[in-house]
């Protein structure tokens, strides 16, 4: 059995934030912004709006384009570090707003190679012939966890929400996956993280409100990204016997356009190739890949897939994972 992807789906909040709406920073400071790494505007979810709120819409929308009654669906696995709640699981949610009342439902929580993680997982389940449809799910509302007023980290995060559904087959018919690849290294686990909110630091112990927002050390999780990103790269190539000049299209976490020239620059790969949408929507954390990859198939017809494809992902914990797509 291989996993084959039968459709993919995504949701964007409406709420358009660009950055001459950031008017808490001054207006000197704004043009780095797009300077340091091309966010030119971000989607931020309403008030009334949490992380299963977007994780539906997209797996709606996704369950719609595949023709797939939701009580087919074995699975639901959903990657994020923004639950709605400590508990219940935040899939659990998801799994009764789109009734797939026979799925099993859990979350991921590997930051932003989060939807990396629940694709090899889902694969691997499949595979082995535990679940013949399983719907992976990444969903973030990354700025209810940004400091407002934080120049460093506010202006680069977005919300929003992907999907991919895949099926159990024995000779596909659509892209399906071929090799994946997990890695971490928890000697980084400083470099990214939200202090409280935990058993170690608990909302009713805490003093200092600062400790509730991401934090994070910008160089080096600059330079953990391109170096890890660029090894991915490589690393996939090999299970799979491609040469790097031969893969048609690379999708990575939307983090910084210059970790993705600088991981072009030192594969070789032309930059063309590299599928980006974050001048548009920012770092959206675990989603997205899948948000650059539902945009990568929804594509006119003869510029969309066209051949071998990479999905790679890198954040916190530290973590970093990537996977390969054939065309049957």
């Amino acid at each position: 059995m291989v996993s084959q992807i039968l459709s993919t789906g995504s949701y964007l909040p409406e709420r358009v934030v660009r950055n001459a709406d950031l008017t808490q920073f001054s207006a000197r400071a704004l043009p780095h912004i797009a300077m340091k790494t091309g966010v030119l505007e971000r989607r931020h979810a309403e008030e009334n709006q949490a992380t299963s709120d977007l994780a539906a819409n997209a797996a709606l929308r996704c369950l719609c384009r595949s023709g797939l009654d939701p009580e087919e669906i074995d699975g639901i696995i959903l990657a994020t570090s923004s639950p709605d709640q400590p508990m219940p699981a935040t899939s659990s949610l998801v799994q009764t707003r789109i009734g797939a009342k026979n799925a099993f439902a859990f979350d991921v929580n590997s930051a932003c190679t989060g939807s990396i993680v629940g694709l090899r997982i889902a694969d691997s389940m499949i595979r082995s012939g535990v679940a013949r449809h399983i719907l992976v799910l990444a969903s973030e509302v990354l700025t209810r966890f940004q400091d407002p007023n934080d120049f460093s980290t506010y202006p680069y995060f977005g919300d929003g929400a992907g999907a991919v559904l895949l099926g159990a087959t024995e000779y596909a018919t659509r892209p399906y996956i071929t090799q994946t690849v997990l890695h971490s290294d928890g000697r980084g686990a400083d470099l990214i993280r939200i202090l409280a909110g935990g058993s170690r630091v608990p909302f009713s112990r805490l003093q200092d409100p600062r400790l509730q927002y991401f934090q994070m050390t910008g160089r080096a999780v600059f330079d953990f990204a391109v170096e890890k990103g660029t090894e991915l790269i490589g690393e996939l190539c090999r299970l799979c016997q491609l040469d790097k000049s031969n893969v048609r299209h690379l999708v990575l976490h939307q983090a910084n356009i210059h970790i993705i020239a600088q991981i072009a620059q030192k594969t070789g790969i032309p930059q063309e190739r590299f599928v980006m949408n974050l001048d548009r929507y920012g770092n959206t954390g675990a989603a997205s890949p899948l948000i650059a990859f539902d945009e990568l198939l929804d594509r006119p017809p003869g510029n969309g897939l066209q051949g071998p494809c990479l999905l790679i992902g890198f954040g916190a914990g530290l973590t970093w994972g990537g996977l390969s797509l054939a065309l049957p």
